[in-house]
């Protein structure tokens, strides 16, 4: 029996979200392709003799990028089960069922992908299916389609029609993990680099020590799958993870947690046992700001153990806004987290959904002026200047009266409500920035900022303050992929 996972987009890494499921169906004897299409050219041959074709959509972009090659596999081999899972599985089962997919798995997907190769590996083998484990057969189910011709994609009805599997629950398991598998995945050297203003550059592993998150803040995808939920992967599977990419040549590691310091014990374990067994070994994390200043005493902690930078998802300088996304910090806060963490000796990186339904031209003008007094401009990615607030199926934002009022009917071209803003002049401006920083992708972040402000000024009516000295560029690290939603 043949698996092939696909990954169309993880932001510059090589894919956890494959490495992780391959580990276990190759414990089950699985014959396992993994293939990262946004670095490889996918092999039709894989393609058509593949039984099992499942897709990791992590994020939106990878959602969207999937679709015509979910098309494309449906088309080449009509008779494979196809399987999408990640975050924006679930909150896109419609969308996907309509292309073909069979399986939609949200949170934890790795014993439910493993209970479905097993059904495929059966019926393949003339078998009986397999039954699921206790963890499936205690969640809530979602039948999969009878019949593929009546959802587009052009086949009888397949096997998959009487098997049930999760999607999403109240409660999702807690799973033992596996040490993750890139057996077949591009070496480490083709991804996202570690760098520095000196030209000094790092090869980047990924690794994840949690999953979910206890928060609800209303724009988040995290939360429609995980409800507030928080999964741990056990310490030494996350160790192992990490020593192998060492050894592949990893110089510094990203953790991919959606707030490292929901479990900040099992955080503080896992760093400092990693920077024992690698000390020089550098890391980065994303922290909100609630907890930042939660848990100040632990900043150092985070330096000492080779922390060199604190990814802090700030979304708006607004507090109205920042109440009704539920983010659970205010302006102030940002503030006082920005002095706690170069107090600590950390760099902080703050994104931002910059263009929102709530913004005016002078608040852009502010979120620009912030950045320059508070020295973060070479801090801050330039999409991070040009990120407009999407609205996908399951979002919380739907649960506001005001937010229903002007959005539109959902999009299914672009996964998400559509919006317009009720100053025309706003939606210019985020045409006219995100299209600057589309055009200079890799250019020096403080000469596109310095445009960016000179035109937003512009367009507000406004007189720009002189520009003010920033750092060295060398002491600020940054990844060199360009952040996307």
């Amino acid at each position: 029996m043949r698996a092939l996972l696909i990954s169309t987009y993880d932001m510059g890494r090589q894919p956890f979200g494959l490495a992780s499921p391959a580990a276990w169906l190759r414990r089950e004897g699985i014959d396992v392709r993994s293939a990262d299409v946004a670095k490889e050219t996918l092999d039709p041959e894989a393609l058509r003799s593949a039984d099992l074709v499942a897709f990791h959509l992590p994020m939106h972009t990878a959602t969207r990028l999937a679709a015509p090659a979910i098309k494309e596999a449906r088309a080449m081999n009509p008779s494979a089960r196809i399987c999408a899972y990640g975050l924006y599985a679930p909150l896109n089962a419609e969308f996907l069922r309509s292309l073909g997919v069979d399986d939609v798995l949200g949170g934890e997907f790795e014993a439910d992908l493993t209970a479905i190769a097993r059904d495929v590996a059966c019926r393949t083998a003339g078998g009986r299916s397999a039954s699921l484990p206790p963890s499936l057969e205690a969640s809530a189910f979602a039948e999969a389609p009878a019949d593929r011709s009546s959802l587009g994609g052009g086949g009888q009805a397949g096997p998959a029609a009487d098997l049930k599997v999760r999607t999403t629950s109240a409660t999702l398991p807690r799973l033992q993990f596996l040490v993750p598998d890139r057996t077949g995945l591009p070496g480490l050297a083709n991804y996202a680099t570690l760098q520095f203003g000196d030209g000094t550059r790092r090869i980047v592993g990924y690794t994840e020590a949690s999953r979910g998150c206890r928060h609800l803040c209303r724009h988040c995808p995290v939360v429609p799958v995980y409800h507030g939920q928080f999964r741990v992967v056990q310490a030494d599977v996350v160790l192992a993870d990490v020593a192998a990419q060492v050894a592949a040549g990893a110089e510094h590691i990203t953790f991919g947690d959606p707030d490292f310091f929901n479990g900040p014990t099992h955080a503080l374990r896992i760093v400092e046992a990693l920077h024992a067994a690698h000390p020089a070994l550098t890391y980065d994390v994303t922290i909100k700001v609630e907890h930042l200043l939660g848990h100040r005493e632990l900043l150092p902690r985070l330096r000492e153990t080779g922390c060199l930078f604190v990814t802090s998802a700030i979304e708006s300088l607004d507090d109205r806004v920042l109440a009704l996304l539920e983010k659970g910090h205010t302006r102030r806060d940002f503030f006082e987290a920005v002095a706690r963490c170069r107090a600590g000796g950390l760099t902080m990186v703050p994104t931002f959904v910059a263009f929102h339904p709530w913004l005016s031209l002078e608040g852009y003008c502010d979120l620009l002026d912030v950045l320059a007094d508070l020295d973060l401009v070479r801090h801050v990615a330039p999409i991070q200047l040009a990120i407009r607030l999407l609205i996908p199926e399951g979002s919380r934002l739907l649960e506001l009266e005001e937010v229903r009022r002007f959005v539109g009917a959902f999009d299914p071209r672009t996964l998400t409500y559509r919006w317009s803003h009720p100053d025309p002049r706003v939606d210019r401006l985020h045409e006219e920035v995100a299209s600057m920083v589309g055009a200079s992708p890799a250019s020096d972040r403080k000469a596109l900022f310095d445009e960016i402000c000179a035109f937003a000024y512009q367009r507000a009516g406004l007189g720009r303050p002189a520009p003010r000295p920033i750092r060295d560029r060398a002491t600020v690290p940054y990844l060199n992929e360009p952040w996307y939603c």
